[in-house]
């Protein structure tokens, strides 16, 4: 065997080097020649690494000192998927990112300044995070893949569902396959009528991202203004009042590169099980269109009205003397709470059950097994509930009656109507 000449000077400026990094700002930590500072757990055998325009699926959380901000595995139950960006200033997170492949971990120390304005385009850092101050990001990395070989991936996934399910249409100048399983008959769908359709989306592994039927009612939208996908639109225009089709449509014409959200992954293929259930003239819908607003706004304005008058009647069928605040809120204490008092800039947790004032529950917390964690005094709630909650001492119980002025007002949330006094049984569980 040959034998191995070290250069001393080599050792002495790796001596050097370690000396450097051990007494860094940060000790125990490396750094890049950008200022990034970081400290690796695990390094795999893959020696591949994420570049810019490659997607990412990674568990991430962050923290500023003690406090966790964000943490992929509670808040989502799910990886973190996304396409990797270029860096926003040197010594960012893709950075960071870009130095790992499939099975490392490490941690990262970010700028809290850059990282709220500048990679999350806040217009400033929150008021709870010290200037100058820094986020700790830890990242496992668990997959990479780049664009050509998502491509791929589809156009097998692709053409194994054509095989499985005896497709043997031939697809559209577009890619798209249109199968009908029910002639309709009527009025043609072009640009300016309105259709109301029942549909399902699904992948081609069987799973259901959306439905029409689950949601309750059928979808309503103008033919010629986008709605959905480019093959959904495509699709549409082949089918008349009462007629079925199944759409198998790529993701050239469907949700492309960037995909939709957790529900549809980038270049997938989607689904389409439609059944038009009916079309309408610009003239007939507009007409329609006026009656019904007609009603909301005799609806609205008797919700406005009575409001004042079923508020009373909620107090004094219950007995509830509390006195309204400056702001109409009325805070009844039900248990008081003997730990830190909230404050506005101070991230809160809290167990909570909505209602409107006839009993119908609207949303809790409870039922989801989950508190709901937010930043008193940023307008990241409604009004009342950032008033209510600062009266509140952790382990404290109360009930929070909100008029609709210092809740949604006017506007309709669905489940709640406007002009609706909302009534909130709050449990205080933790103040950061």
């Amino acid at each position: 065997m040959k034998k191995m000449i070290v250069n001393p000077l080599v050792i002495v400026m790796l001596v050097a080097l370690t000396m450097l990094a051990c007494s860094s700002k940060y000790p125990g930590y490396d750094k890049t020649a950008t200022g990034l500072y970081y400290k690796l757990y695990k390094v795999s055998k893959d020696t591949v690494k994420a570049k810019m325009g490659d997607w990412v699926s990674l568990n991430m959380s962050y923290k500023y000192k003690d406090s966790t901000l964000f943490n992929s595995k509670s808040a989502m139950g799910a990886p973190v998927r996304f396409q990797l960006p270029a860096s926003e200033f040197k010594g960012d997170i893709y950075e960071g990112i870009r130095m790992l492949s499939p099975g490392d971990s490490a941690d990262f120390i970010i700028n809290a300044d850059s990282l709220f304005t500048k990679t999350f385009r806040q217009p400033q850092r929150p008021q709870f995070i010290d200037s100058n101050s820094v986020v700790h990001f830890y990242i496992t990395m668990l997959s990479i893949d780049s664009p050509a070989s998502m491509m791929m991936k589809e156009a097998d996934a692709l053409k194994k569902y054509l095989e499985d399910q005896k497709v043997t249409v031939a697809p559209t100048v577009s890619g798209l396959y249109y199968i009908e399983t029910l002639a309709g008959k009527g009025m043609k769908i072009d640009t300016g009528v309105w259709v109301k359709a029942n549909f399902s989306v699904s992948l081609v592994d069987g799973k259901q991202v959306f439905s029409t039927q689950e949601r309750g009612e059928p979808m309503e939208f103008e033919y010629g203004q986008r709605f959905d996908t480019p093959g959904f639109e495509e699709g549409v225009s082949k089918m008349l009042k009462g007629g079925k089709a199944t759409l198998i449509v790529p993701s050239k014409i469907a949700f492309g590169e960037s995909g939709r959200g957790a529900m549809v992954p980038p270049y997938a293929t989607v689904i389409y099980n439609l059944e038009i259930v009916d079309v309408q003239s610009k003239a007939d819908h507009d007409k329609q269109v006026a009656e019904q607003k007609k009603k909301d706004g005799l609806k609205v304005e008797t919700n406005k009205k009575s409001e004042g008058d079923l508020m009373k009647k909620y107090l004094a069928d219950r007995k509830i003397t509390a006195k309204p605040t400056a702001s109409g809120l009325i805070y009844v204490e039900k248990v008081k709470g003997t730990g830190a008092k909230a404050a506005s800039g101070k991230k809160v947790k809290v167990h909570y059950t909505g209602t409107l004032l006839n009993g119908t529950k609207f949303d809790s917390s409870r039922d989801r097994k989950e508190p709901f964690e937010f930043v008193l005094g940023q307008g990241q709630v409604i009004k009342g509930w950032d008033e209510g909650i600062a009266m509140m001492n952790v382990g404290g119980k109360a009930m929070l009656v909100i008029p609709s002025s210092i809740a949604y007002g006017e506007r309709d949330m669905g489940q709640i109507p406007p002009f609706s006094t909302l009534v909130f049984d709050v449990e205080l569980m933790e103040v950061k």
